[in-house]
Formats: C-alpha cells, sequence, structure tokens
C-alpha cells in the first residue's frame, strides 16, 4: 500500500511515527507538505501535482492539518477524495471539527451532553447572552483555538464582558462555556481510530492553570474509561465523519460532557502516557479499509460479464 501523509513537517513526531508505523508494516510511506502542493481542476480531469511531479498511485492518506492552513489543506485534500484516494478523515470532517461551533452544534443534534455553551455577535446583547449561560466563572475561547490557545476563564461577569469586548475589537470568532469547577483542572483524551477508543489519558493542568492541555504545562497518565466515555467518544467521532479523532470529555457531576473533537490529535502525549502504539492502529486502519476496497473492486470485475 502507497501512503501520502500531509504534514508540514516531517520532523513532528506525530508524522515520524506515523512514517515508521507504515513502513514497519512494508508499507511505501510519503510525507507531502499540503502548501507544496498544487493542482487541475477539470471536468473528468483533476490533477495533483507536487514539486514539479504528478502525485499518482496513492492508497491512501492521513491528513495532519494545522490550524493556520485549514482552507488550503482541506481543499488539497479534498482533490485527493476527488482522485478517489482513501482518508480516514475526508475534508468536510476536517472542517466540521475544526469549527469548534459548528462540532458542537452537531453534537447536540445528537443528543451529546456538552458544557452549556453561548454565543451572540452584537455587543448590545452581551449582557442577555451571558443571562442565558449563568453566573461566572466562564470560559471563553475562540472559535478555532488549538492546543489551548485563545481560551481565558472568566471568573466575574464583568470580566467576562470585558473579554469579549476585547475579542469583539480583534473581530476574532468566540463562544463562551460554563465552567465545569468539578472537573478540578483534568480532562480526558479519548482517542478514536475507527470505531473503537484505542487509548485513553487523563491530562491534569499545572498548578494556578485551568487548562489541561500538555502544550500549557499540563501532564498525563493514562486512563480507564467507563463505558458511557467510550460511548460518547466514538459517537462524538462518528457524528462528524471522521475516522481518526482525539475527542476531550469531562468529568462532571451530571456525567461526562464533551468538550471538543481534534482531528488531528498529537500521538506524542497519548502513546508515552498509555505505552500503545496508536501510529500502528492508525495503518492497520488505512490496511482494513483500503484492503475492503481493492477486494470489492476486484469483486466488480469479476462479476462483469465477458465480451
Amino acid at each position: 500500500m502507497k501512503i501520502a501523509i500531509l504534514s508540514r513537517n516531517t520532523k513532528l513526531y506525530s508524522t515520524r511515527r506515523l512514517v515508521e508505523a507504515g513502513r514497519e508494516r512494508g508499507h511505501v510511506v510519503r510525507v507531502l507538505d499540503p502548501l507544496r502542493c498544487y493542482v487541475r481542476i477539470a471536468p473528468g480531469a483533476v490533477a495533483i501535482r507536487y514539486q514539479g511531479k504528478p502525485v499518482r498511485d496513492i492508497d491512501a492518506v492521513i491528513p495532519r492539518i494545522g490550524t493556520c492552513s485549514t482552507f488550503y489543506g482541506t481543499a488539497v485534500l479534498r482533490q485527493l477524495e476527488m482522485m478517489g484516494i482513501y482518508t480516514p478523515n475526508s475534508s468536510d470532517a476536517v472542517l466540521r471539527a475544526r469549527d469548534k461551533l459548528r462540532c458542537l452544534q452537531i453534537l447536540a443534534a445528537q443528543g451529546i451532553d456538552m458544557p452549556v455553551t453561548v454565543f451572540g455577535d452584537n455587543p448590545d446583547d452581551s449582557a442577555d447572552v451571558l443571562a442565558l449561560l449563568g453566573d461566572p466563572p466562564h470560559v471563553i475561547k475562540l472559535n478555532e483555538g488549538t492546543q489551548g490557545s485563545g481560551v481565558v476563564l472568566a471568573e466575574k461577569r464583568s470580566a467576562s464582558q470585558s473579554v469579549i469586548e476585547a475579542f469583539r475589537g480583534l473581530y476574532a470568532n468566540f463562544l463562551v462555556q460554563e465552567f465545569i469547577a468539578e472537573a478540578n483542572g483534568s480532562d480526558l483524551r479519548c482517542f478514536v481510530v475507527g470505531k473503537k477508543v484505542v487509548a485513553a489519558m487523563r491530562r491534569d493542568a499545572s498548578a494556578g492553570e485551568f487548562r489541561a492541555n500538555l502544550h500549557r504545562g499540563g501532564t498525563a497518565v493514562a486512563a480507564t474509561l467507563s463505558a458511557e466515555e467510550r460511548r460518547i467518544a466514538v459517537r462524538a467521532a462518528a457524528a462528524l465523519g471522521l475516522g481518526i479523532a482525539g475527542v476531550d470529555l469531562l468529568r462532571s457531576n451530571r456525567g461526562p460532557l464533551l468538550l471538543e473533537v481534534n482531528s488531528s490529535p498529537g500521538l506524542e502525549g497519548i502513546e508515552a502516557a498509555t505505552g500503545v502504539d496508536v501510529a500502528g492502529a492508525i495503518v492497520e486502519l488505512l490496511q482494513s479499509q483500503v484492503g475492503e476496497s481493492m477486494a470489492d473492486a476486484g469483486s466488480r470485475r469479476r462479476a462483469l460479464p465477458k465480451v
């Protein structure tokens, strides 16, 4: 099998591990910088080139698209999909997950519980928007922030209004959520591959910090999930159309709450905390899906009448 990884940096841990896992299983693996790909769009003649050469004969692609290249990266991924190349995370699925507001709207429609979330655009409505949420503390976050960036904890209503005014002044899209105090600065990262959780870790925030992200100094240990937590993680990934996802949950007094879903979850923290070969699980998902599609194509060819 020939696998392409869409990644801006071959030295990143996640990219390196996917390359290693693919080659260990006998596959040809190539890393493509999505910003160096360029495409030709024409009826019945879609094509893509990379550094002056055509990209072809690829069986599967793993997208590792960062927030800074979402628009162009998903356009390149969409072109590969149009060429019939399998991907566990489609361009539309990546876009659904990358937009926090859209993601929560989709998952709420599926009945998945989450912290109460509000948003509004007009400054005249800020007081009533916050009234819909309830008493502070409030968590205010940028709609497309990652790794804990663009997330602010406002402990007073006046602070919430000030942060909202500041974000509006920057013309930023944001949402406001209830603060789940009983989570005690911890969350769960559930790594979904296919239709199951292959690894899970609990992340704990550092002293004086409410964000549990490892990039914010948090620590991680392997976690044992309840059946309900596993079910929510798998449901959330499936609802967004993601075959690979990092699903973040909070443990609350009313049960597990969905925090967000990441379409390009990092491998370093989860593999170190759990000892699970997550990269290998991803490659094995590709093997099973591409193998099934090849078998189906073979069956269809054998079923064609001879002429």
